[in-house]
């Protein structure tokens, strides 16, 4: 773990990271989220009769978007040149996770040469597929719950390889 946190100074002031003399390198990032509703809810996801549309087409696009605005919402994070961006939801029915829960898998890659790291897009690429699932669904399952958003690796840059053990 680092020792200091780098988005505060010495004065205990928050800025954004001077990484203009970071070389670039190709960077990856991998996050995932769940959310988790109603078999109900999931089966009119994937028979494609929810009221607004498809649902993980949405997410899926959703995602990505956010990828791309992740320096708009969270005021530390530099403005990106984002080379790569998808985003996967998968159904997961009864059975198919250990805690029993239904709902959708989303994992996000993003990729980017630069001189500072892809997580947070990653990460927020994830939270907007799952919160787009939730919007377009919220009128028949309010009770969704959105959890399990991770770092699941990250590569490239100064740090290396990071892979959630």
């Amino acid at each position: 773990m680092a020792d200091r946190l780098t988005h505060v100074d010495e004065h205990g002031d928050v800025r954004m990271v001077d990484v203009s003399a970071k070389p670039d390198t190709e960077r990856v990032a991998v996050a995932e989220g769940f959310i988790a509703m109603h078999p109900d809810t999931l089966e009119l996801i994937c028979t494609g009769q929810a009221a607004k549309g498809d649902v993980l087409a949405c997410a899926r696009v959703a995602g990505v978007m956010a990828c791309k605005k992740t320096s708009d919402l969270i005021p530390m994070c530099h403005p990106l040149n984002i080379t790569k961006s998808k985003v996967e939801c998968t159904p997961v029915r009864e059975g198919g996770r250990v805690d029993g829960r239904v709902g959708v898998h989303v994992a996000v890659t993003t990729g980017v040469t630069g001189k500072t790291g892809i997580e947070m897009e990653a990460l927020t690429g994830a939270s907007v597929a799952c919160l787009t699932i939730y919007d377009m669904c919220k009128a028949v399952d309010r009770g969704m719950e959105i959890m399990d958003v991770r770092l699941l690796r990250k590569e490239g840059g100064k740090s290396g390889l990071w892979v959630r053990g």
